[in-house]
């Protein structure tokens, strides 16, 4: 717990003085003493009335009062709190080596259906969009709260030749920016930006680079199985999602050590990347799984669904102090008034 006021919190010597202030009151109290007629009325006395509470009310007293002091500092905390409103982008690799069975019953399959269980668990206030990626990067589905059509769109993936990971967080990023005139002639192949206006994109000024990690409503899950043959280099890539503040989650699934993957009548050798997928989560704050099985890859995004609906962030915390500190002040009240018939 930090403060932001933490001067404030000298008051807090306040306490101790209350405390020998009280102990004072109670030895100068002994000192009067009442005269009873007989022992057997000085037990009934004793007995009616236990010696224990009349310090219970002073005592919450004084916790309602270091409630209250400490809510005067202003206290800090870090906490995991919901997010109200999230947008999603699932970059997925779609190179034939996605056809590759070292992952049953091949990646391509397995990484469809970790991804279609992670969004069937996501809460609906969260918006989930896809963009696929190989040679060139597209847009297979927009983000939208729509659960059935994303699933669709993951189950239309179509392979191609060659691995451009930068494109995919390039076109994840202008999906989750339209207006920011960020380009994508390079990793589309096409000329238009689906529902962006063109004119309006190429007058739009640059975003003031952000804290990485800082934007807290949108994150980018990229998942491939090889490492880059083509396209925009994606540390370049992870640089602008970082000066966005954009979380990039990479998911790393196949082989580590490279080996030749046959299939109808050709040959390619794919070996994972996974310094450069580390390094992406690194620049963007997110952070790399590697899955080396179709249960390893559903965990990941078991793991990963819990994450994208919370956000830890300092909070600061001053109304529940202050509430404490009311809620005891009124049961010292209440007690002393029960017991005693006055606020004593």
């Amino acid at each position: 717990m930090s403060f932001l006021w933490p001067s404030l919190l000298w008051l807090a010597l306040l306490l101790p003085a209350l405390v020998a202030l009280y102990l004072l009151l109670l030895t100068r109290r002994r000192r009067h003493t009442l005269r009873l007629g007989s022992i057997a009325v000085a037990k009934l006395a004793a007995a009616q009335a236990p010696r224990w509470r009349r310090h219970v009310p002073p005592a919450l007293m004084l916790l309602a009062l270091g409630a209250l002091l400490v809510a005067l500092a202003r206290p800090v905390v870090m906490l995991t709190l919901p997010l109200a409103e999230r947008t999603i982008m699932l970059a997925m690799d779609v190179s034939g080596s996605m056809r590759a069975e070292d992952v049953e019953p091949n990646r391509l399959a397995a990484s469809q259906a970790a991804a279609k269980a992670f969004v069937d668990k996501l809460p609906r206030a969260v918006r989930v969009g896809v963009v696929s990626f190989a040679g060139t990067a597209a847009v297979v589905q927009a983000p939208t709260d729509s659960r059935d059509d994303v699933i669709k769109a993951i189950d239309r993936f179509q392979l191609q030749r060659g691995t451009a990971t930068g494109s995919g967080i390039i076109l994840s990023l202008a999906t989750l920016f339209p207006d920011e005139g960020i380009e994508i002639q390079h990793v589309t192949g096409q000329r238009n930006f689906p529902g962006s206006d063109i004119r309006r994109k190429k007058e739009a000024a640059p975003a003031a680079p952000v804290e990485p990690g800082s934007y807290a409503s949108a994150a980018i899950i990229m998942l491939t199985d090889g490492q880059r043959t083509t396209g925009p280099d994606p540390l370049e890539a992870a640089k602008m999602a970082a000066d966005h503040g954009i979380r990039v989650y990479t998911v790393g699934i196949g082989t580590t050590k490279g080996e030749n993957i046959s299939f109808e009548g050709w040959s390619m050798r794919v070996r994972l990347d996974e310094e450069t997928l580390k390094n992406i989560s690194l620049l963007t704050r997110g952070e790399y799984f590697y899955a080396g099985s179709a249960a390893d890859l559903k965990k990941v995004y078991e793991g990963l669904s819990a994450r994208m609906v919370v956000e830890r962030k300092e909070t600061e915390v001053t109304a529940l102090f202050s509430a404490l500190g009311a809620l005891l002040a009124v049961m010292a009240t209440g007690l002393s008034l029960w017991w005693f018939g006055r606020v004593a």
